[in-house]
């Protein structure tokens, strides 16, 4: 079930009256949305919740057994047939077409090609990140940073929580599973501003990445057949296309949990603001970044050892979460490019320079952050281009483009309306950065005209 359609227009308010105004005690309303959230998704192919409740089943069993368990030998065991179970699943069902296709290559390439089975499995929605948010639960109980969950039903509800299910945030269980035991109230306030954040989120998926999608489609499908300037524009547009369509669906879910009490960890904080690459990965897809600055870079050794093993740390966690993104080479090189850009910060000790928002305590930026910002947004545009892309032969076709001396000719594309909607964007969401999200800044408007006009637009927008 998508948020941006009439199935989640209806389910939403069914599941929020029942579950403030018809059940009492906590118990009650964990047993409904855990009922709730499996319809939610299994509306989509009732066949993968099996896979879900397996994840979530084998994770609260393994993390029971270690939490009794004192020999390190068999705690390590059960935490290994805890990885072995996820990430089996993940790998097989993302993957396997994909090691198959680049087995056969190399084989091929020595002149011995194979005919191997290609299964074209249908990948479930949401596996990358409950897998990932079961993994963690499980992890954080191995090192002693949680204690094992002995209700079932919250944890199952926990996994399974449909507004963050099929994509994020990625929830730690130390952060939302305490959420499922606590007593929850209904809050006027925390509510509205839920429906606040929700309505932007919307904004950002339905008016303006859906609108730049079309855009994208037609250019990224033939990039030789295109100028430079208007690969150029392509890139550009899908830039804000899928930071608006996550965004906006992390928005939404956000949004969506407050309405019931809960308090989702922020997953993308203006990261078009920034001012290097690091701030950059600081505010993009947060959940993410840090799942794997926590569970991957710091096992590995993280910042701890010489500049060296740091390197290589960072490197291998860029790759890995290209890897996570989608079987595809254009997703590892995605994720190398990153990398790459990196390693400047890292060999002048400058990652963690800018650690505030832009222009904290100023309205506007210096000259010397805005050029720093727009050449933080460029590099990112120019790495987009590997993800977007079908193949690592298109990614440099887009490139060699935009390279070439067509990047000054007139773009063939020129959507002067979507192009409004992001200027308008870039300016809402520029004087909201304080914020959690524009609309809180809306909402401190005291005169109620003002703040509804907004509101309707917005709506009308939709």
């Amino acid at each position: 079930m998508l948020f941006n359609s009439i199935d989640f227009a209806a389910f939403l308010p069914m599941v929020f009256l029942i579950h403030w105004l018809i059940l009492r005690g906590q118990r009650a309303r964990n047993a409904f949305l855990l009922l709730a959230s499996y319809v939610f998704y299994g509306w989509w192919d009732p066949r993968f919740l099996s896979l879900l409740a397996l994840s979530s089943l084998i994770d609260f069993w393994v993390s029971k057994r270690i939490g009794k368990e004192t020999r390190t030998a068999r705690r390590k065991a059960l935490l290994l047939l805890s990885l072995a179970a996820n990430l089996g699943m993940l790998g097989f069902f993302k993957y396997y077409d994909f090691f198959v296709s680049n087995f056969e290559s190399a084989f091929s390439l020595f002149g011995h090609p194979l005919q191997l089975r290609h299964l074209d499995i249908i990948l479930p929605v949401g596996i990358s990140f409950y897998t990932f948010q079961t993994l963690s639960y499980t992890i954080d109980v191995y090192m002693g940073r949680l204690k094992p969950s002995t209700d079932g039903l919250s944890f199952m509800a926990f996994v399974s929580f449909f507004p963050q299910l099929v994509a994020g945030p990625i929830e730690r269980a130390t952060h939302l599973l305490p959420q499922f035991s606590k007593t929850r109230s209904f809050s006027l306030e925390q509510s509205s501003d839920g429906l606040r954040q929700m309505l932007w989120g919307l904004v950002k998926k339905v008016v303006v990445a859906d609108n730049c999608a079309p855009y994208v489609d037609s250019i990224f499908a033939a990039p030789e057949a295109a100028s430079g300037s208007t690969l150029l524009v392509g890139a550009m547009l899908f830039s804000f296309q899928i930071y608006c369509d996550f965004s906006g669906y992390s928005d939404i879910a956000v949004g969506c949990a407050r309405l019931f009490g809960f308090d989702l960890m922020r997953n993308f904080a203006y990261p078009y603001f920034s001012r290097d690459i690091a701030e950059f990965w600081r505010r993009w897809h947060i959940s993410l970044s840090s799942w794997f600055r926590d569970y991957v870079y710091v096992p590995l050794g993280g910042s701890r050892g010489r500049l060296g093993a740091t390197m290589r740390n960072t490197l291998i966690i860029f790759i890995i979460s290209g890897f996570w993104h989608g079987a595809n080479w254009t997703f590892i090189c995605w994720g190398a490019v990153h990398a790459l850009y990196f390693m400047p910060l890292l060999l002048a000790k400058r990652n963690r320079k800018h650690m505030e928002v832009v222009a904290h305590d100023r309205m506007l930026p210096t000259l010397r952050e805005a050029v720093s910002i727009l050449g933080t947004y460029l590099a990112v545009v120019l790495a987009w281009i590997f993800f977007r892309s079908n193949d690592v032969h298109a990614a440099m076709a887009h490139i060699s483009g935009i390279l070439s001396p067509s990047l000054f000719s007139m773009p063939s594309v020129r959507p002067a309306d979507v192009a409004l909607m992001i200027t308008a964007l870039i300016a809402l969401e520029w004087f909201g950065r304080r914020h959690q999200h524009p609309l809180q800044m809306i909402a401190s408007v005291r005169w109620r005209p003002a703040r509804w006009a907004v509101y309707y637009a917005l709506i009308a927008l939709l």
